[in-house]
């Protein structure tokens, strides 16, 4: 029995020394790595989708304007 026992604690102990804990580590920061890089690259899209409809519609706003404007000047030069 004692027998069986340290063999099963010499078996175990082998499977751990066999890959070191840095290099589980790093498999594991890989995968969570890559999940993070896509949330990123997500929140980056949305990021920059928002920004871009925010100058749309600046650049909307701007137009009016000058539509606006010019509509001014035509009544006030007739």
């Amino acid at each position: 029995m004692k027998r069986i026992a340290a063999f099963l604690l010499l078996i175990a102990f082998s499977v751990a020394w066999s890959m070191p804990a840095n290099a589980q580590r790093e498999n594991r920061s890989i995968g969570e790595n890559s999940r993070e890089a896509k949330q990123a690259a997500k929140q980056q899209q949305r990021y920059s989708k928002k920004q871009a409809k925010r100058q749309r519609k600046a650049m909307k706003k701007y137009q009016k304007a000058q539509r606006k404007a010019t509509k001014r000047q035509r009544r006030r030069r007739t």
